[in-house]
Formats: structure tokens, sequence, C-alpha cells
């Protein structure tokens, strides 16, 4: 491996995309880190992986390939092993009699190649990828190859994967004699519930989907908002899977035909992760949701939420009020919990006494009171909030506001000195004031009350490694809603696809609406106007629509037009 990063060092400085103290420093830090030069380039964004390849394929007269857009052949794949993939750094990706195309990283090791020549008695044909897609390309190739059942098996024998995973809170289960080896750390089902929520937990996905059919099960990860078809367990296990969850979320596992709620804890490598498990009897069975909560991935300030400079502003302006209620809204998934968190933490101090109330508390926050809501025991929002007004507390966060009961205590705490900070299912801004109105609350009570609302959508990043310049129709663009000066000077990106991304996109970030709820506004609301009368009030004080804000974002290419028109409401 190092002498072909030295070789591909030399070649990259040639073509001039590294500089001899980039090279350098580069050698060095990769065999400190024990990578290769590739992955430490694409780690440090120096250059994209295609500018790698092409730069290998040109020094050595050969083709180039995405394996990203590449499915191998089945019979190319017969000729070897995975374990001989992996070993040679090699993958076939077509036959043709006796001509065998395949992929290689390191094309300068002919040994390597005769080896490979000598086991599958073809003649080679190389092209170039490098090591990091390789990787991703053979773990792809032989998972689409291995019968699920025998996948499964081969995984579940290696249990070094879900070794820094440990159940911190178990269930209680004395009546089904079942319940003992679902318990058991030793049990395979255990092994396999483990190694699926470890498997999430690394991929970074949001959800867990496990999904029976008449045939198969299916399971799902979301992954920056977009679920995706993970290896799944054969069916027959389907009933041990779900009776595993339920034992872990302290659920009813002789129940069947009845929706069912739960949560557990994990350790998971030194820190806790909370899971919230949702169970709905389907046509072929019980379908789980895990939702996991993952508070390492969270940043809870709000500058590093990616919020544009106007949208910034106008929140740090609402926590900073006295009193007042700051509503964030969306839909499920839409990241409105992290704003909220975001938005305690920024108001957060000794001087303050600060309580939230929650279904459920989804991350512990020190120095914050978190009340969590418990409907059996008779703790519903309302409730608690009633409770915690006389609790004398500066700000109180809600989770969400569901009701009018609940509806109505947080506009008399809005009026009476508190800052309430809570969350609404709407579409956009102005039509939360609306929603808020239909609920039963007096207009004049919401236009006293809330000063500001904020709506929020998320957006997928285009990977930095892959994505693609492209120039798109400039009547599109007019019609999407880009301005001329924007067309101009803007740099339009689309997915491509690598292999350190999800097709072209890695991660997500935040696009907020935000309506501040000025005097011309207050009497709109007053008046009894619409939402589209309010709508159009705010945007004569400039507000930024979450379609604006969604395409000024593409215009710079951090996202792609695609992904904005998929996830933002049309403004016409």
């Amino acid at each position: 491996m190092a002498k072909f990063d030295k070789k591909l060092s030399a070649i990259l400085t040639k073509c001039s995309l590294l500089t001899e103290e980039q090279k350098e420093n580069l050698l060095v830090e990769s065999e400190r880190n024990n990578q290769s030069l590739t992955e430490a380039i694409l780690d440090k964004k120096i250059c994209l992986e295609d500018d790698i390849v092409s730069a290998i394929s040109s020094e050595m007269n050969l083709h180039p390939i995405n394996l990203d857009k590449v499915k191998p052949n089945p019979m190319a794949l017969e000729k070897l092993t995975e374990e001989q993939c992996k070993s040679y750094q090699v993958l076939p990706i077509s036959k043709l009699g006796k001509i065998l195309t395949v992929a290689v990283a390191n094309p300068f090791d002919v040994l390597i190649l005769d080896d490979v020549k000598i086991v599958t008695g073809c003649e080679i044909v190389p092209v170039i990828s490098t090591d990091v897609a390789l990787k991703k390309a053979i773990k792809n190739a032989f998972t689409e190859e291995v019968d699920t059942g025998e996948q499964m098996d081969q995984l579940l024998s290696g249990t070094d994967s879900t070794g820094d995973l440990q159940l911190t809170e178990a269930a209680e289960d004395d009546e089904l004699d079942l319940s003992a080896d679902l318990k058991s750390e030793g049990s395979p089902v255990v092994k396999l519930v483990n190694l699926l929520i470890m498997q999430a937990i690394e991929q970074k996905a949001s959800d867990i989907h496990i999904e029976p059919f008449e045939r198969k099960l299916r399971v799902r990860y979301r992954i920056d908002g977009a679920c995706q078809e993970a290896v799944s367990p054969p069916k027959k296990l389907h009933p041990a899977i779900v009776s595993r969850i339920k034992i872990m979320a302290s659920m009813d596992i002789a129940e069947r035909r009845k929706p069912q709620d739960g949560k557990y804890q994990m350790r998971v490598k030194g820190r806790q992760v909370d899971f919230r498990v949702s169970i709905l009897p389907m046509v072929h069975g019980e379908k789980v949701c895990i939702r996991i909560l993952d508070s390492s991935g969270l940043s809870l300030s709000l500058e590093s939420l990616g919020f544009e400079k106007q949208a910034l502003e106008d929140f740090k302006w609402a926590v900073k009020q006295p009193y007042g209620m700051l509503l964030v809204t969306g839909p499920t998934g839409s990241g409105k919990s992290t704003t909220l968190y975001s938005s305690v933490r920024e108001v957060l101090s000794i001087e303050d006494n600060i309580t939230t109330v929650e279904d459920p508390v989804e991350y512990q926050l020190d120095g914050v009171n978190q009340v969590p809501v418990s409907e059996k025991r008779g703790l519903t929002f309302a409730a608690a909030l009633r409770s915690i007004l006389r609790q004398d507390p500066d700000t109180v966060m809600i989770g969400e506001i569901r009701d009018k009961e609940t509806a109505e205590i947080a506009v008399k705490a809005a009026l009476t000195g508190h800052l309430v900070l809570s969350t609404l299912h709407t579409n956009d801004a102005p039509s939360t004031i609306t929603r808020l109105v239909d609920m039963g609350i007096d207009p004049f009570m919401v236009a006293s009350s809330v000063i500001m609302v904020a709506a929020q959508r998320l957006l997928r990043k285009l990977c930095l490694e892959c994505r693609e310049k492209y120039v798109p129709p400039r009547e599109r663009l007019l019609e999407v809603g880009i301005k001329e000066d924007e067309i101009e000077s803007g740099q339009f990106h689309r997915a491509k696809g690598c292999g350190r991304c999800n097709a072209g996109y890695k991660g997500r970030f935040a696009i907020l609406e935000t309506m501040r709820m000025r005097e011309d506004i207050r009497r709109v609301v007053i008046g009894g106007g619409s939402a589209l009368d309010i709508r159009g009030k705010a945007l004569e004080q400039d507000m930024i629509t979450l379609r604006r804000c969604a395409l000024l974002n593409s215009t710079r290419g951090k996202t792609s037009i695609e992904e904005v028109l998929a996830m933002t409401q049309d403004e016409v």
C-alpha cells in the first residue's frame, strides 16, 4: 500500500492535484492513521474521487469506471470469492469468453494481476477505480449475491460488531417461557436484533423499519430522510424478532392484535442512546418502527443548524424576548425538536428556571427540568403544564400543542410573563396562526401571545466529493422562482453518486421560514384574516419562504433543484 501511495502521490502532483507540501504531509498522515492516501485526500476534500481515477487512468492508459453506476455480471462474480476480492482489492465486472474485465485500485501491482489471472483462468482487462469505491462495491456486490438466510448466518457468526451494544433498561416478563431465550445475550435472535441496531447507528439512520410481507421480511433504514433497504432476515424469524423488541421496550409480547408503543435505552460504545418503538398489526404480521435518538449527533447551537442569515437573526431575537410564544412547525421528521433544544440551550443560564414537558423526553439536557408525559398515569401535556406553571418557570418548552386545552394554557402562560417554546403540525408559518384560531383560541389572544412562527424542513446536502456542476435550462430556473441575477451568479450542481455518499447526497441541513408577529400582521389576525391574508402581509415585510430559502441554497450548490422541488411547496 505504501509503495502504491508514493506512486499515486507522484501522479497527482504531476497533474497539479497535489502540491509538494500536501504530498509529503498526506503520506505521513495516512501512514500514521493507517489509511490509504486516497482516503486521506478525500477526507480533507483536496480533490474529487473522479480526479484521482482520471489521473491514474491517463498515466496507465487504462479505462476508468464508476462503480456506483455499474452492476457486476453474476458470471464474472463467480470467478472470485468475496475474500479473494478483498485480498486482491479487485472486483470482476464482466466476462466475455475468456476475457475478464476487473476493476482495480492499484494497476501497478502486476503480481496481483498475475495471481488473479491464474485463479480465474482468464485474460485480465483492468479498469481503474479507487480503494474507497472498491470496498463499497465489493460489499454491495456480494450482499446482493448471497442468499439472505446464509448471509444472516454469516453476520451472526461474528459477534464482535455488537460487542459495544448493551441494553441498559431490561424489561421484566414472567408470563412466557419464550422470554428467557429472548433475553439471553447468547441467543441468535438477540444477536440479530443487536446487529440490526448497530448497523443502523453506524450508518447514522434515524429509523429502523421491520416490515412483514407474505413471503419475505424487509428491513429498511431511514438515512438522510430516505429509506434504504438493508440485509433482511428470513421470514421465519419475524415473530421472534418482534418478541425480542417487545421485551426490550417493556411491551406485552402476548398482544398481537393491537398497536403498542414503548421505549428503551442502550449503551453504545460508552454512550447512552434512546429508542422509541411503535408496533402496528399488519396483514402478514406486526410491523416495527424504531426511532433512534442518538444525542452524540445532536448539534445544540443555533449557528450550527445552517439557517439563512435573516432566519437566524429572527430566531435569536425571539428566544431573547422576556415573554411570548415561539412556535416551530413542520411535518414529522423535519427537525423541529432539534431546533427547540437548540433554542433552550440558547437561553440556558443559571439565572433562569427552564422546564420542558415532552412525549417522550428525546434528549436529556443538563440544567433543564424535563417532564415526561404519561397518558397512562394521567400526566397529559395540559396537566403537566398546569403544574409547571406553579413551579416558578421563566421558560417553558412544550413538546407539541395537540389540543385546545394545551393551547389555551400555553397562550395564557405566554401572556403572563413566560417565554413558551412549542411545535405544531402545519405546512407553513402563516397557517399556524389560523390553526390556533381553528382550535378555539380567540384571535386577539393569538395575536397578543405569539411573537414568532418558524416553519422548518430538512433538505439533503449534495455530496461534496461527487456533486456535478451543470447549467440547467434558463426557462426552467425562471419557472421555479430563481431570479435573473441569481441565474447569472449561481453555481448549480446535481447529484451523481460515489462510494462515500447515498445516491449523491450526504447529510441534511435545515431551511426555515420565519414570520415575526409585527403590528400589521397582528391587525390582520385580530380582523379574522385568512392564512393567505397573513401570508401576503408577511411577504410585504420581506419574509423568506421555505421554497425561496431552498432555492437560494440550490444556487450555492448546497443542494439540487430536484431536492428543492421534492421538499418544498410551489408558491403559485
